[in-house]
């Protein structure tokens, strides 16, 4: 059976990449004080010691827009080094295979609609979230750098926003659909007559359900050999305006909506061509948004 190291294992993602392949490869999910990935000496310790035959990495320090204005230069650093050692060390210790994953945060600021991966050179990230996304481009590069040169079976996906079960509802952390989630349940409960968002509602999203994210990683173990970037998505786009509105039915509140214009949108509109991803992978997103939002919901309020 192969055996597969899982960075971040008990992260977001890694816990619905964990739940797909653990009855199908011998898997290696250490927490993050038995393995930490910004420490190279720690990682050629573990990979030379448990010999994995293939790596998924997907440790990140990251988080919403507030989160990213607030500690530009860790997210920067910390993902950097992240980047750099992951690349190395299987490099050094000859992995057979590392599945990296970057971030739409990666894309130029004003990317023409939908997203193509041969556009994600053609300009400067949106400014909230530039350090995280040109971080996470290292991996892109590296990939590319370490198979022209090596020879090696590094690839690089780029999910787009991704929400679901397990995600961070720290207000201080969380993206998107965890933090509106999370401001109209507690308005319900203390009964709020209004619930401000961020922005004026305008800005466009496309958004992920992790567990389908988690089975592109599965088809790519098998299904993808090349250090070209290759975006996870569902092609689909929604308003935040609309996404608000969503879930509050969702959720059941009754107030009102207020949008403070004075906080920042972020990138204007995100949405992926998802075409390469159907072809080399026969990747289709299953779960639809509403779905989605409401087992993100369900397991919220059960936990």
């Amino acid at each position: 059976m192969k055996k597969i190291l899982i960075t971040g294992a008990k992260g977001f993602l890694g816990k619905h990449v964990t739940e797909l392949l653990k009855d199908k490869y011998e898997l290696l999910t250490p927490s993050k004080g038995r393995l930490d990935v910004t420490s190279l000496k720690n990682l050629n310790e573990y990979i030379f010691y448990h010999k994995p035959d293939c790596v998924i990495h997907l440790a990140a320090v990251c988080g919403g827009i507030g989160a990213n204005q607030k500690s530009p230069a860790d997210f920067f650093l910390k993902n950097s080094q992240m980047s750099l050692n992951i690349l190395s060390s299987c490099n050094i210790l000859n992995i057979k295979k590392l599945i990296t994953l970057g971030s739409v945060c990666s894309y130029p600021k004003f990317t023409p609609v939908p997203f193509k991966e041969e556009d994600i050179w053609n300009g400067y990230p949106e400014e909230t979230n530039a350090p995280y996304g040109i971080a996470k481009k290292n991996l892109l590069v590296g990939c590319k750098a370490y198979n022209d040169q090596y020879g090696s079976n590094f690839i690089h996906l780029i999910p787009v926003n991704m929400y679901g079960e397990y995600d961070s509802f720290d207000p201080e952390k969380s993206h998107v659909i965890p933090a509106l989630l999370k401001k109209f349940i507690e308005a319900k409960e203390r009964n709020k007559p209004s619930v401000t968002v961020w922005g004026d509602g305008s800005a466009s999203r496309e958004f992920l359900y992790a567990g389908d994210c988690a089975k592109a990683i599965e088809l790519s173990i098998e299904g993808y050999n090349s250090p070209e970037p290759m975006n996870i998505g569902t092609g689909q786009e929604i308003s935040i305006k609309d996404l608000v509105v969503l879930i509050k039915d969702i959720v059941g509140y009754e107030g009102e909506i207020n949008f403070d214009e004075s906080k920042p949108n972020g990138q204007p509109r995100r949405c992926l061509d998802t075409s390469k991803a159907k072809k080399e992978l026969n990747f289709v997103a299953e779960t639809t948004l509403e779905k989605g939002l409401e087992k993100t919901y369900n397991w919220y309020i059960n936990e």
